[in-house]
């Protein structure tokens, strides 16, 4: 039940790791920063977690990370990361042991968001769900948890953006 923080230095390397799979197009790259196969298998109770980890939640994340990609356009590398804002502490949230095909809980926060410069103008785009393990916090859901299309990013906008609301697993 340790609660992450959206601090410090192992929040600071999951952003870095993020934020490198996006500028370049290489999911590999920001593995790091995706919810570890091996957690994954220890919360859910369903079958076969590793395959639906496998076969959803990163292939997920692998068209997601070439579609905020796309965004960022041909000046990509140009791009720089300015912050990420998460909801305050008090506005994450426990989901239990039951909950959401869970074996074991963790804390869930929703609807973060990713600040960058590109050619001159703040903008943003959202990480649609964190979850942590071990009190550190790992992306589980980037596009959206919800999946309308296939690659797709999370409410970019220019400006910071707000994060929230909460919701969901």
């Amino acid at each position: 039940m340790a609660r992450p923080k959206a601090s410090g230095r192992a929040f600071r390397a999951m952003i870095t790791d993020l934020w490198l799979a996006v500028r370049t197009g290489k999911a590999s790259l920001g593995r790091q920063a995706f919810f570890p196969v091996g957690a994954y298998k220890q919360v859910k109770a369903i079958a076969d977690p590793a395959a639906d980890w496998r076969t959803r939640l990163w292939d997920d994340y692998v068209v997601d990370v070439h579609a905020a990609h796309a965004l960022l356009g041909r000046h990509a590398k140009s791009a720089r990361l300015l912050r990420v804002l998460v909801l305050p502490a008090a506005d994450d949230s426990w989901i239990g042991p039951g909950a959401c095909y869970n074996s074991v809980g963790y804390w869930h926060v929703a609807n973060s968001r990713v600040v960058y410069r590109l050619g001159g103008q703040v903008r943003s785009f959202g990480i649609a769900s964190l979850i942590s393990w071990r009190g550190v916090w790992y992306v589980v859901h980037f596009g959206g948890v919800v999946r309308p299309a296939v690659g797709m990013v999370d409410e970019p906008t220019t400006g910071p953006g707000t994060p929230g609301p909460q919701g969901g697993c």
